[in-house]
């Protein structure tokens, strides 16, 4: 079956292989056409999740998509996309638009291979571990004190949470060899210690721990392992504002419209097309606007099989998981940027000191590059009330006020620039503790 299976996918692979030469992929890119935004057409040969990949491409540049107009009925796939960069700018830089151009142009790999479709490569260099479970106050705190324990060094994490769940992917190499770890017995022990911590006290849903030498696309694996884990699930007494999303039958065209009214905020556009793709649905049109404080979204879509949402049930649940990715990634906390030499440790006693003052990490970035440490925690206080200035205030003279800064809030002014004798990244005040030992670990 394997073999059948294999076979079939390389038959795919040559199939798309023979359309992309007979009609190669289109880009053109245009600084005149709009007067605040590039504009970047792509016309290509239609296939269910070319858009995705053409957004994803866009949004891994970091870069805002203003307007977009999507047709793909029939064989052939043509989108028009308004973009700037950070700071609402037009694209100038000339490595950003060859590299635009490669990537979806006729020069381009992109095909549908098996790895493709999924995201991943084979890598080399560090070691994936994917988490989901149940969230709680300290949860990344005995995470990372557990990795250091077992002489994991975390190079980079993303981390989100919604609705009691929580879903990370953890980068990690070996701390003394600095390369993938590849013992069996090692990666099994990592992922029954983490499955414990995962667990917890919960004995309803599951926790799962998924270790692999493969690289992915982050925030898309982050939706997939959150909708596979149901977390667009809301209790009955769940009462907090949602984002506007109605799903109606155009019963002329056989399509479903989907429209999303939401407040803007970056990368809002993948995460809506990632879920539908991931979904099994097929963007035939869509109109995007984000020039408003609020987006506005709109998609004609319908399933694989070529019929619009036909029950109910499949209309709530699509709403209910466009919801959750809408959700997902909104920055539910207080800001905080830590920029420091990196070291084996540190994310485990940094947020070992957010858990000791009762914060709790609803979101965190941790990234490093050329040696340095560049990390982003959205926190609040685990009780669920607004973080009290003076705990932050304590806790950046813990750690250093020049190394810690609290980002986007007035009310939490940065300090000027004084180090407190006692800050543990140069100290020895503040010694890495093994949740082993404390018992919160089971053997």
């Amino acid at each position: 079956m394997d073999a059948d299976l294999s076979s079939s996918w390389d038959m795919d692979d040559e199939y798309e292989k023979l359309i992309k030469r007979m009609n190669p992929p289109s880009v053109v890119m245009d600084n005149e056409a709009c007067k605040n935004a590039t504009v970047i057409r792509v016309d290509s040969a239609n296939k269910h999740g070319i858009l995705l990949d053409v957004v994803q491409v866009l949004t891994d540049l970091n870069l805002i998509i203003t307007k977009a107009y999507i047709s793909s009925d029939g064989g052939w796939f043509m989108d028009v996309f308004n973009v700037t960069d950070q700071d609402g700018n037009k694209l100038q830089d000339e490595g950003i638009l060859d590299y635009i151009r490669k990537s979806l142009g006729a020069d381009s790999d992109f095909i549908p291979t098996r790895n493709r479709s999924v995201g991943v490569e084979s890598v080399t260099d560090h070691t994936a571990i994917e988490l989901t479970g149940n969230d709680r106050p300290g949860l990344l705190s005995e995470v990372s004190a557990v990795l250091t324990d077992l002489k994991c060094n975390v190079v980079s994490a993303e981390v989100w949470t919604h609705n009691t769940r929580a879903a990370a992917v953890v980068r990690v190499t070996d701390e003394s060899s600095g390369s993938a770890i590849t013992d069996p017995h090692r990666l099994l022990r990592i992922k029954q210690l983490l499955c414990n911590v995962l667990r917890g006290n919960n004995k309803i849903r599951e926790a799962k721990t998924v270790i692999s030498n493969v690289e992915i696309n982050t925030d898309r694996r982050l939706h997939q392992m959150m909708f596979a884990d149901r977390d667009y699930e809301r209790a009955d007494d769940y009462i907090q504002k949602r984002p506007s999303v109605t799903v109606v039958n155009w019963c002329d065209k056989d399509y479903s419209v989907v429209t999303i009214r939401c407040k803007d905020r970056p990368k809002l556009l993948f995460d809506t097309v990632c879920t539908l793709t991931d979904m099994k649905y097929v963007v035939f049109h869509a109109n995007v606007d984000a020039e408003q404080p609020e987006a506005y979204q709109e998609y004609c879509i319908r399933q694989l099989d070529g019929f619009p949402v036909n029950s109910e049930a499949e209309r709530q649940r699509l709403i209910q998981c466009l919801e959750a990715a809408i959700e997902r990634r909104v920055s539910d906390g207080l800001k905080l940027e830590l920029c420091t030499t990196d070291r084996v440790g540190l994310l485990s006693n940094v947020t070992r000191i957010f858990r000791e003052n009762s914060l709790s990490v609803t979101r965190a970035e941790v990234a490093t590059k050329a040696g340095k440490a560049i990390n982003t925690f959205y926190v609040r206080d685990s009780s669920g009330n607004p973080v009290d200035a003076k705990i932050i205030d304590y806790i950046r003279q813990v750690i250093g006020q020049t190394i810690l800064q609290v980002k986007g809030s007035s009310e939490y002014s940065n300090s000027p620039a004084q180090e407190s004798p006692t800050r543990f990244l140069f100290g020895g005040l503040f010694k890495s503790r093994s949740f082993v030992n404390f018992g919160i670990v089971r053997q």
